[in-house]
């Protein structure tokens, strides 16, 4: 079993590196003979324990961050108190792991977290080993810049642009702009710096996260309204029959979420694009 988890956790960690097909055929594999799988925390589970834990970002603002008074905050942080309250009648019953990346997805399926709530958007091999709630926001590529000369997406069609090294946000800009120098950084932040210093004329990355550059600095940055890509954010759980309840319950917390407009009213709050179009097909199951 031990074995098992760590090649699986290989392989999401060569997610980026391997191509995507060759990806796809190993996860495959990999969830023929992973029957018998950690057994994470199903819903009567975690009523009995009287907590949710859940794994969140921590450097991702405005999804999930430290504030200035060392606490975890941001539209995902808010999403899990609330669920916890859904599910426990008690937003403080939630246990918030901060993870990385490439630990978003191994902490569900290693059983360290009951779910995930951390920058996580549906895919093709992702899907092949978690299941997904229905989406709670649409994010996608999109362009920030504080040159003034740059307006609109033409105006990058020979621009400098800085993005994150094998990102999907690589193939969106080079098919978009194949005429753009494209400047690959390791981090937001180096991303961040070269843009600050005038290196660079855009950055291209997740809306969620440029929103919060924006909000932290509205003088300083302006979003292009041209996104490249649609890109659900949902909630990781474990798959299996026995996590069916737990997922029904979280889908339907999302619906009526959205119905009442907390959900937009939320991203609003936190900076985010909070049209109709930001939550599309929140009504409607993902495919398992």
């Amino acid at each position: 079993m031990k074995n098992l988890l760590a090649n699986l956790s290989l392989m999401l960690r060569a997610q980026l590196l391997l191509p995507s097909f060759l990806l796809s055929i190993l996860l495959s594999i990999l969830s023929l003979v992973n029957g018998n799988r950690a057994i994470a925390a199903d819903l009567s589970t975690i009523r009995d324990r009287g907590y949710l834990t859940v794994a969140v970002k921590n450097n991702l603002p405005p999804l999930g961050f430290v504030d200035a008074a060392g606490n975890l905050d941001g539209f995902e942080i808010e999403i899990a108190r609330r669920l916890a309250e859904e599910l426990l009648g008690d937003a403080s019953a939630v246990r918030l792991v901060p993870v990385q990346n490439v630990d978003r997805l191994n902490a569900v399926l290693e059983d360290r977290v009951d779910i995930a709530i951390a920058d996580i958007t549906i895919t093709e091999p992702r899907r092949r080993i978690i299941n997904f709630s229905y989406p709670y926001y649409l994010d996608g590529v999109a362009f920030i810049t504080h040159n003034s000369s740059v307006q609109t997406l033409p105006d990058l069609r020979t621009a400098t642009i800085a993005l994150l090294n094998l990102s999907s946000t690589v193939p969106h800009v080079r098919y978009s702009l194949p005429g753009a120098r494209l400047i690959g950084v390791a981090s937001y932040a180096e991303g961040q710096q070269l843009l600050a210093a005038g290196e660079v004329d855009a950055f291209a990355g997740d809306l969620s996260v440029l929103t919060g550059w924006q909000r932290n600095d509205p003088s300083a940055y302006r979003l292009l309204s041209s996104y490249l890509s649609a890109e659900p954010l949902s909630i990781a759980m474990p798959k299996g029959a026995q996590y069916s309840d737990l997922q029904r319950a979280i889908n339907q917390a999302l619906q009526r979420w959205y119905e009442e407009g907390w959900l937009q009213e939320r991203a609003a709050f936190w900076g985010l694009p909070a049209a109709a179009s930001q939550f599309v097909n929140l009504g409607a199951e993902p495919a398992q």
